[in-house]
């Protein structure tokens, strides 16, 4: 083995798989006297630097569990105009999360709540954000489980660690007496220490009826609607527009 492909074993060696597969142009510029070695190695660190940035940001993307990738750019806001575009680049700024500020998109199916609430996240994970996106029905049915095999406490630290928590479709599904409570608990040790996304489908007057229980939607909502974002988009829905056209 010469020099050159000790090199190249050496970079794959460190994981700089992007400067070894990149060497070899940059050696032929360098051996014709195109570029110099420091602009060469210079060139090379970045593009190493810039492919890693890339693989880090896809890791943090699917660590989140978005169930479809949406951006923020392709959100149709002329479709919306109850929605003030630039409150939502504010937010994509995540100066919310320095005050532990929480945000609740709140509007009939299909008007854009998941979209915005995946747009964000997605720019949450691109400011090396830890953030999760999970389904109401299906974080309930995860604390439940955990309960029922007393490592709840575990899970609920688990979920709290996060520094933006998207939970989507909160009130599409019916949530028990019980169930309510763990949602609680989780919304409690989250208070005022991370920022939580909620997208649901029913105004904040009617969380008592679809939580079963108003005394615990009001510690909900107290905890959440403090230090909150309250965005209520009426329009139309994007489904049903795309199947009648």
């Amino acid at each position: 083995m010469n020099q050159y492909q000790k090199l190249v074993d050496n970079l794959t060696k460190l994981n700089l798989h992007n400067m070894a597969a990149s060497i070899a142009d940059y050696r032929q510029q360098v051996n014709d006297n195109q570029i110099s070695f420091s602009e060469a190695l210079l060139k090379l660190t970045d593009k190493e630097i810039t492919y890693q940035q890339q693989e880090s940001l896809k890791r943090r993307i699917k660590r989140a569990r978005f169930p479809i990738i949406k951006r923020l750019n392709d959100f149709n806001y002329q479709f919306q105009p109850s929605i003030n575009p630039q409150q939502i680049a504010e937010f994509a700024t995540m100066s919310f999360l320095d005050n532990q500020e929480n945000i609740i998109f709140i509007g009939s199916p299909g008007v854009g709540k998941t979209h915005l609430s995946i747009g964000l996240g997605i720019e949450a994970c691109r400011q090396d954000v830890r953030t999760l996106f999970i389904n109401c029905h299906e974080l309930i049915l995860r604390l439940k489980a955990a309960q029922e095999k007393q490592h709840l406490e575990r899970v609920m630290r688990r979920y709290e660690r996060y520094d933006l928590l998207i939970i989507d479709e909160l009130g599409y599904l019916p949530i028990s007496t019980e169930e309510a409570k763990l949602l609680f608990q989780l919304i409690n040790g989250r208070y005022e220490r991370k920022s939580t996304i909620i997208t649901t489908n029913v105004p904040l007057s009617s969380w008592g009826a679809v939580l079963h229980s108003t005394a615990t939607a009001e510690a909900i909502l107290d905890r959440l609607v403090y230090h909150s974002h309250v965005i209520k988009i009426k329009g139309k829905s994007y489904r049903l527009a795309s199947v009648n056209s």
